[in-house]
């Protein structure tokens, strides 16, 4: 095949599967315009506060807003979580106490979390450093989720379970709303009071219908991911039942200060609207993803999810097997990037991480994975995460450069 052809065949073969795609973008963009409607979000609520944040207008209306869309009892949108780890942390600290038994239910969590459990790093500032207990229920051929062991593990010692939506740095498969559904019955058929927290990073609006409508507890993401709209410049959210929010947080400012204070610096209009285009935008990023997917396929490599398989988040895995087209694949889209296109990306050590990453993505937002972004760790099976795109025209574009590139 010609390789100049090569993106535009693979196009003809997934528009068919478009249409789910802008069916789902519908339904969402009707949710979220319901909920503004509902709360009367007017342009009073754009106005800013300072110091302690008191009687601020739209930073209580953002909550309702966001609580409404993912139909949770209360939710805390804040440009002060500094990242989707933030929040979950917040999620962690606030609801476990000494004692207490966390179970991650799809096997090891992103690699950012085992520092905030304590199964590497510091221990003495982790979950185990407070005296959490923790364990695992490891997958099946590490990718699918072992629901007889979630049935067999947890018990009425089981306080909460992770149950992390997207794959993160593995190869397993992202959890859809059906599975997650199905791992929460499980988990509530043992001990109804253990509490289902579920990492909604890059999952929001994927799907027609969020955790929490299938039974979780709590969930949380980060507003420079989907839910962001390509535009939020910082911030993250947590949402869920209003006790379990409380405790998050508590931990996110203080004791007796949770969600009532916190001066939003002028950046709620930014993230009403981001919010707002959130739909459409993830949409936009799910469109190239399949695109993706086919493209790689063609040309042999092993990628998942596979063009025809139903979504559950914006993550395309691409797997080299060497390190040297991961890296390659990673200065080609960066070449294609509208932000610092003339920058080389290198493998490098990054907090959090403990092997060294390559990460390419010139965004307009420093880290915003719901713009087209790649990354990994430079470690065996040597895969890439693609994800983003803040349209559908970008990503082909950037998928024709690379095809160039791995052709040449």
């Amino acid at each position: 095949m010609d390789k100049k052809f090569i993106v535009n065949n693979a196009e003809a073969k997934v528009k068919k599967y478009f249409e789910l795609v802008d069916e789902i973008k519908e339904y969402n963009q009707e949710k979220v315009l319901k909920a503004f409607c509902k709360n009367k979000i007017g342009l009073e609520h754009f106005s800013t506060v300072s110091g302690y944040g008191h009687d601020d207008m739209g930073r209580e209306a953002l909550d309702n807003v966001f609580a409404d869309i993912f139909k949770a009892e209360k939710a805390v949108v804040r440009n002060h979580f500094v990242s989707g780890t933030h929040t979950l942390a917040c999620c962690l600290f606030g609801n476990l106490r000494y004692g207490e038994k966390l179970v991650s239910v799809a096997g090891k969590p992103y690699d950012t979390m085992e520092e905030v459990i304590g199964t590497r790093g510091d221990k003495r500032a982790s979950l185990i450093g407070h005296g959490i207990l923790y364990d695992e229920v490891d997958l099946i051929n590490e990718t699918d989720v072992d629901f007889e062991g979630i049935r067999n593990k947890i018990d009425d010692k089981t306080n909460m379970v992770l149950i992390q939506r997207s794959r993160g740095y593995s190869l397993r498969k992202s959890l859809n709303i059906e599975t997650i559904k199905k791992i929460i019955e499980i988990v509530k058929s043992k001990n109804p009071k253990c509490i289902c927290f579920v990492d909604n990073c890059y999952g929001e609006f994927v799907e027609k219908f969020e955790p929490l409508e299938v039974g979780a507890d709590l969930i949380a993401g980060s507003l420079i991911k989907n839910p962001g709209g390509g535009i939020v410049e910082a911030g993250g959210y947590i949402a869920g039942k209003e006790e379990y929010v409380n405790q998050a947080a508590y931990r996110l400012t203080a004791p007796g200060i949770g969600s009532e204070g916190g001066a939003m610096l002028n950046q709620s209009r930014l993230i009403f609207q981001g919010i707002f285009m959130a739909p459409s935008i993830v949409s936009e990023a799910v469109k190239g993803a399949i695109l993706a997917s086919q493209v790689f396929e063609d040309i042999g490599f092993i990628s998942t999810p596979k063009p025809y398989e139903i979504r559950t988040d914006l993550i395309q895995t691409i797997k080299f097997g060497a390190a040297e087209p991961l890296i390659e694949f990673c200065k080609t889209l960066q070449s294609f990037s509208p932000i610092e296109s003339y920058l080389t990306p290198v493998p490098d050590e990054v907090p959090g991480y403990d092997d060294k990453l390559i990460m390419a993505g010139g965004s307009f937002i420093e880290g915003s994975t719901l713009e087209l972004s790649a990354d990994g760790p430079v470690r065996e099976p040597y895969a890439v995460y693609m994800q983003g795109g803040l349209n559908y025209a970008h990503v082909k574009i950037a998928l024709k450069g690379i095809v160039e590139k791995l052709f040449k």
